[in-house]
C-alpha cells in the first residue's frame, strides 16, 4: 500500500474515538488493553480498527502504526 494522502486528509477523515484507538494500538497495546483504557469493549475497538482500515486502505498493524506515526498520533 502507498499512502500517498498528506496527513492531514487521513487524519481529518477519522473519527476522535477512531484516532485514539488507532494511537493506543500504534503505542503497542492489545485491544483488551485499548478497550479498558477506553472504558469500551475489546470488540468496540476491533469496529474501531476495521472502520480506520477501511478509511486508510490499510491491512496490517504495521501499516496502521506507521499512519499514527506520519499523523503524530
Amino acid at each position: 500500500m502507498s499512502l500517498t494522502l498528506t496527513p492531514a486528509a487521513p487524519a481529518a477523515s477519522l473519527a476522535p474515538r477512531e484516532r485514539e484507538t488507532l494511537r493506543h494500538i500504534a503505542a503497542g497495546r492489545t485491544y483488551l488493553q485499548t478497550a479498558r483504557h477506553m472504558g469500551l469493549s475489546k470488540h468496540t475497538v476491533d469496529a474501531y480498527l476495521r472502520r480506520i482500515r477501511a478509511k486508510l486502505d490499510i491491512t496490517t498493524t504495521a501499516e496502521l502504526t506507521r499512519v499514527a506515526i506520519a499523523l503524530g498520533l
